[in-house]
C-alpha cells in the first residue's frame, strides 16, 4: 500500500534541503524531489563565480558554512550543502523531475518520471535559473549561442559577443576578456547594470573605457548568423564579426507549472499568490518557498532572505497535523 507522506518538496537546492531539516525536526515523513544534481542551479553556475554573501548569511538551520574566502565560491556552496544533505541523512532523491501534480479528495498526487507519490502538503522551491529569457531573434538556436556562461575556456581567441548587462554578463565579459577572448558587449541601457557587484564595477567600467572591452549601449541583436551578428544601435544597424553569442539575458521561474498545479499569477510581475506570513499558496495545502515567490522579480529573493520561508511553512503545516 502506498505511504502516505506529510510533505513532498519539489526542489532540491538550499531552500529544498533547508525545508527537509524542518521536516526532520518535526518528525515529518517526506521527500524532496530534484531533477538533477544537489543543489543543480549552483552545479550549474560559473566555475569561477563568488556570491554577493558572506559565509554566514547562505548557512541554513544554524549549521556553520566555513569559507577561505571574505564572499565563498561556488565549489565552497557545492561542497557546503553537500554536507549538510549527507550528515543529516536527508530523503533527497536525485535526477526525478516531476511530472504532474494533481490535487485529489485533500491529497496531492504526485508523479514523477520514476514513481508515484501521496502528500498531504507540497512544497515547491524550483528557482528560476531552468528557463532562460530568449532573445527571440533568427539564428538564437545556432550552436555558437549560449544562455549561461561555465568558463572562459571556449572562448580563448575567438570574436565574443556578451549580451546584458548584469553581474553574470559583466563576470563573463571580464573572464572571457583575461583568458585572451575579443569581447564585445551589448547592452539594450544607456549604461552597465546598477545592481552590478560593488567591487566589481570599477573593474568593467575602466576596461570598457580603455577600449580592452567594446562595449555597445542602446543596443539590442537583431539577428545572428554563423559568422556574424547584426545588432541595431542609436546609430544605425552594425554587422560585427563573430564566433559565440553568450546571451546572459536572465532566466524565469516555470510559471507553466505553476499555473498548472492551479497557483494564481499577477497580471504584472506574475507573482504568484500567497500567504506571506505561512507562505502558503491560494491552493490550499500547496507551499512555495524561495526566489519562485518574486515571479519575474528574480532578484529579489535569495538564499540570504529566504532560508526563513522553510521555517514559516513547516511550522504552518505541524499546526495542521
Amino acid at each position: 500500500m502506498q505511504q502516505t507522506l506529510d510533505v513532498l518538496i519539489i526542489g532540491g537546492g538550499p531552500i529544498g534541503i533547508a525545508c527537509a531539516l524542518e521536516c526532520e525536526k518535526k518528525a515529518l515523513k517526506y521527500v524532496v524531489l530534484e531533477k538533477g544534481a544537489l543543489t543543480n542551479s549552483l552545479f550549474n553556475y560559473p566555475l569561477n563565480m563568488t556570491f554577493f554573501s558572506t559565509p554566514e548569511k547562505l548557512e541554513i538551520d544554524g549549521i556553520p558554512f566555513i569559507s577561505n574566502n571574505p564572499k565563498p565560491n561556488r565549489n565552497e556552496a557545492l561542497e557546503y550543502y553537500r554536507r549538510v544533505a549527507t550528515s543529516n541523512k536527508l530523503t533527497i532523491n536525485l535526477y526525478e523531475k516531476v511530472s504532474s501534480v494533481v490535487k485529489r479528495e485533500g491529497l496531492f498526487d504526485v508523479t514523477s518520471e520514476k514513481q508515484n507519490y501521496r502528500a498531504h502538503h507540497i512544497i515547491v522551491c524550483t528557482g528560476f535559473y531552468d528557463i532562460p529569457e530568449l532573445l527571440n531573434v533568427p539564428g538564437e538556436n545556432l550552436p555558437k549561442v549560449s544562455h549561461y556562461f561555465k568558463e572562459a575556456h571556449p572562448y580563448v581567441m575567438q570574436k565574443t559577443l556578451v549580451v546584458g548587462a548584469s553581474n553574470s554578463a559583466v563576470d563573463a565579459a571580464l573572464e572571457i576578456w583575461r583568458k585572451g577572448g575579443d569581447v564585445t558587449m551589448v547592452v539594450r541601457g544607456p549604461q552597465i547594470g546598477e545592481r552590478v557587484k560593488y567591487w566589481v564595477r570599477p573593474d568593467i567600467d575602466n576596461r570598457i573605457k580603455e577600449g580592452s572591452i567594446r562595449a555597445v549601449f542602446d543596443a539590442e541583436i537583431t539577428e545572428i548568423k554563423p559568422s556574424e551578428v547584426t545588432i541595431k544601435t542609436p546609430n544605425g544597424e552594425q554587422v560585427l564579426a563573430n564566433d559565440f553569442v553568450v546571451a546572459m539575458t536572465g532566466y524565469r521561474p516555470n510559471f507553466e507549472f505553476l499555473q498548472s498545479l492551479g497557483i494564481q499569477l499577477s497580471e504584472d510581475k506574475l507573482i504568484p499568490k500567497y500567504n506571506k506570513a505561512t507562505m502558503e499558496s491560494n491552493v490550499e495545502g500547496l507551499y512555495l518557498a524561495g526566489v519562485i515567490c518574486g515571479g519575474m522579480e528574480t532578484h529579489k529573493w535569495f538564499i540570504e532572505n529566504s532560508r526563513i520561508h522553510a521555517e514559516l511553512i513547516i511550522r504552518d503545516i505541524s499546526g495542521c497535523q
